[in-house]
């Protein structure tokens, strides 16, 4: 008669391995279930008063989200904007029902919008009280995306990245002109080294902002997309339909703004490379940056750099400090020096 152990030791390490492989098999099947379904992430929206805010919800809010976006949903939003705007004025009431109809909350504080949220959407069209909304969000440690202009004035913005800095808190702006096609094959190396590139866009004024942050911010970031960090003069000259910005790189390249406020207008460019010329246009649409925006909410690394977007509003604010001098050669050293001197008294 064989010994009774060994049957037991080998039926029970034969259930051993029978139960293994099942989990093994049951892993493998439901493993693209579980990398398809990502955590649900709340984003909040403060500011009703621009479009991108109902746009950006479309996308976010899709049933059918691509996975590029999955698992972001825009669940409450603040809808104030600005009183003395008229367009901010006239838009809150029709893009606040049109946020409702989506299924978002409206809120009636900064405070009641982060006890529900994960994530933050400063898009006010206003840039004068974006530091005064960011810092809340900042303090809570909330990631936030600022919507174009980040803010009403150089010495805001720096405020801004330096709150977000201090804190530990990540935090980024961009224009969706950074993200069509072409500019990011730009950047990508398309045409070898940038040796110069011009860029455009509308650049419709707004008196209590900057000229160029109201709407020219658009062809800027697109040709700072294009050129990189490293500019150290600018020049301008104005008419009432025309702007055209010169800025000199610290390497001798050239980048050109212009700025249109008559005829036919658009978004768009041309970079000049060591291996070709490459357009900079057309504009894709807000998608791509909503892509980037959800890519930066899930890692927590902002695709801008906090010095690339300062320069970026450098370059606008000396492009008005020119135009009030006639046209003169501004440096951007002194803009951003002055400018960190305001913040750090204000």
């Amino acid at each position: 008669m064989a010994p009774v152990q060994p049957l037991i030791d080998a039926f029970i390490t034969n259930r051993f391995y029978a139960v293994k492989t099942l989990l093994l098999v049951l892993s493998l099947i439901l493993a693209p279930a579980l990398v398809a379904q990502p955590a649900s992430v709340r984003v909040g929206i403060i500011g009703l008063d621009t479009s991108h805010s109902v746009a950006f919800t479309k996308v976010l809010n899709d049933s059918a989200a691509a996975e590029d976006v999955a698992g972001f949903r825009v669940v409450a939003a603040y809808p104030k904007g600005s009183p003395d705007i008229e367009s901010s004025v006239r838009r809150v009431p029709e893009y606040t029902a049109a946020m409702r109809e989506m299924g978002v909350e409206i809120v009636d504080s900064i405070e009641a919008l982060l006890e529900q949220v994960d994530v933050v959407l400063l898009e006010t069209n206003d840039g004068r009280p974006h530091y005064e909304q960011a810092l809340p969000v900042i303090r809570a440690g909330k990631p936030l995306f600022i919507d174009k202009p980040i803010a009403g004035t150089l010495a805001d913005a720096i405020k801004i990245f330096e709150a977000a800095k201090a804190h530990g808190v990540p935090v980024f702006s961009s224009s969706s002109l950074r993200y069509t096609a072409n500019a990011q094959a730009v950047r990508a190396g398309a045409v070898g080294m940038v040796l110069g590139a011009e860029a455009y866009s509308p650049a419709t004024l707004e008196p209590t902002h900057p000229d160029l942050f109201w709407y020219g911010i658009h062809g800027v970031e697109l040709l700072f997309t294009a050129m990189g960090t490293g500019c150290q003069t600018v020049q301008r000259i104005t008419t009432a339909d025309t702007d055209l910005v010169v800025g000199v790189w610290e390497d001798g390249r050239i980048g050109t703004f212009r700025g249109l406020r008559a005829g036919k207008t658009g978004y768009g460019g041309v970079a000049f490379g060591e291996t070709g010329i490459h357009e900079l246009g057309p504009y894709d649409g807000y998608r791509p940056l909503v892509v980037e925006i959800v890519r930066f909410f899930r890692t927590g690394v902002p695709p801008v750099s906090a010095e690339e977007s300062l320069e970026i509003y450098a370059f606008m604010e000396a492009a008005d400090e020119s135009k009030r001098d006639g046209g003169a050669p501004v440096s951007m050293v002194d803009v951003l020096t002055r400018a960190r001197s305001e913040a750090a008294t204000h």
